[in-house]
């Protein structure tokens, strides 16, 4: 996802906690068990393709394939487009590939390769919760302090608290602890604290699928809107915000329009701000409507949230829930000591959420991880220059790319599709990279932002590739088995079209069909 039509609700769906546990299971099955370089099936089902003959050799393979990126819809548009051959490195097509275009989430295969060349994919966040001061019957004379290491994974679960704030409840009684005479102190220092992506378009700051991302992450760092119509047209909806402790103050011009119709929604809150509008109809017969919406402050959000569900544990904290950065005496440093860690699940998991949801906080979280870990300081600027040397290294010219971001939603980035090539190929012929980067791509008419694309056709089961979209922009890399069995490597972006995208998609996926189905020019 770089923009709406791809976000999700944190915690609600098959990539919340649970299904991140499944997904461990599944990967490590697949690590443990699978040869990466059979990830792809190699199933023959001619009967379900519909491609024309095409002529017997690779001069008319791609003349063919010129005939359909030629496509009058895109006449002002821009398309970079290179395949390859894995099986004999032979270079199959080839239109614009040295150009700079901008990528969208395509960007995030530069992230996630790198973060799991220097991170590895068993690496995990740690989050510590301690205790410092003197603990007297049950009385904690001192604070509670967070210490984030920017775990992006730590959700609220059925628009509720956090499974995680009941277990560290169980610890703080564990403890022995059932006050605090001091305050919930969120340190978030181990990442910088500017939260808004160097490039992203101020009108769409407020929307979940642009949360910032922090050394102290709860839900995404987003709030979750749940809308639901009046009891006649015309009366105000409904609108409830959650999880606890999102900290927005919401003013909803929302109605109720007539049954049968669509919902239409807008939200708009200013950077700096806590004040979130929202404005449109939802239909009489439509049940709930839901959104996410970007907090102002991540830190915040998180201990505000903890501190609500202490408090329905009966452990109190007097001093109130505070941001490090906003403290004006610092936190007690006297008798500290930890009373529970955190540990998120490893890498595997988390990029095979991040690739297969286009998830864009998790791409801004490793990319400063990257920077905290190997470029001195836990920001994208450092985060950046660690991903040009690792780049540098795999030979990828530096020329060849313009990264400003982990996630693709900067229109700062640009990238040649020859680079992406490149980039893959460097991941399939690394054994410690290829498994687990190959199971967390979309796979095509089965899961991730590819689930409802391909269903039904030639390419279904067969194309594992990355998707991109922010407004003019379309992109898909990755990996193709064809009906014979040779794996090709691809990408494929559009810029500059004034079309829809499912136009660009038509176009994409038929040059895909062509060049899984002609064995001849192979």
């Amino acid at each position: 996802m770089t923009q709406g039509p791809e976000s999700r609700v944190p915690g609600q769906g098959s990539w919340g906690p649970t299904g991140l546990l499944t997904l461990a299971l599944l990967t490590a099955g697949c690590a443990a068990h699978q040869d990466p370089t059979t990830t792809f099936p190699r199933v023959v089902d001619a009967a379900s393709s519909t491609s024309p003959a095409l002529a017997s050799d690779a001069a008319s393979l791609r003349k063919t394939l010129d005939g359909v990126f030629d496509d009058p819809l895109f006449v002002r548009a821009t398309f970079g487009v290179r395949v390859e051959s894995l099986d004999d490195g032979r270079v199959l097509y080839t239109r614009n590939s040295g150009k700079l275009v901008v990528p969208a989430s395509n960007m995030k295969l530069l992230t996630m390769s790198v973060a799991a060349e220097k991170l590895g994919w068993d690496f995990v966040f740690e989050t510590r919760l301690d205790a410092a001061g003197l603990l007297s019957d049950g009385t904690l004379t001192g604070d509670l302090i967070v210490v984030g290491g920017g775990d992006p994974s730590i959700d609220s679960q059925n628009n509720g608290a956090a499974p995680l704030f009941d277990e560290w409840a169980d610890a703080l009684w564990a403890a022995g602890i059932r006050r605090v005479d001091g305050r919930l102190i969120g340190d978030d220092n181990i990442l910088d604290d500017t939260v808004i992506g160097p490039g992203w378009a101020w009108d769409y700051l407020g929307d979940g699928y642009a949360a910032g991302s922090s050394g102290l992450n709860y839900n995404e760092n987003t709030a979750v809107i749940r809308v639901w119509p009046g009891s006649t047209v015309g009366a105000p909806a409904r609108v409830e915000l959650s999880p606890a402790g999102h900290g927005l103050v919401l003013t909803s011009a929302v109605t109720t329009s007539a049954a049968g119709g669509a919902p239409s929604m807008s939200q708009f809150r200013r950077p700096g701000s806590d004040a979130l509008v929202l404005r449109g109809t939802i239909p009489l017969d439509r049940a709930v409507v839901v959104r996410t919406a970007a907090v102002e402050n991540p830190t915040q959000f998180f201990v505000s949230a903890f501190k609500a569900a202490l408090d329905a544990r009966g452990i109190f904290v007097r001093g109130g829930a505070w941001d490090i950065d906003s403290l004006t005496t610092p936190p007690i440093t006297m008798d500290r000591r930890a009373i529970a860690t955190r540990r998120s699940q490893p890498l595997s998991s988390l990029g095979a959420y991040f690739l297969k949801e286009s998830q864009n906080f998790y791409g801004e979280t490793l990319l400063k991880t990257l920077g905290q870990r190997f470029g001195g300081a836990g920001s994208t600027t450092a985060g950046r220059r660690v991903a040009a040397e690792t780049l540098t290294a795999w030979g990828i010219p530096d020329d060849a790319y313009v990264m400003y971001d982990g996630s693709g939603l900067s229109r700062y980035n640009y990238v040649s599709a020859e680079a992406i090539v490149l980039l893959l190929k460097h991941v399939w012929n690394d054994e410690r990279l290829r498994g687990h980067f190959l199971a967390a791509l979309p796979v095509g008419g089965q899961d991730g932002t590819l689930g409802a694309r391909m269903r039904d056709t030639v390419l279904a089961g067969r194309v594992q590739a990355k998707t991109g979209t922010i407004s003019n922009v379309r992109s898909l890399s990755g990996f193709l088995v064809t009906q014979s069995g040779e794996r090709l490597v691809f990408s494929m972006i559009a810029n500059h079209f004034t079309t829809s995208s499912a136009q660009v998609d038509r176009v994409v996926e038929r040059a895909l069909s062509l060049l899984a189905t002609d064995p001849r020019a192979r």
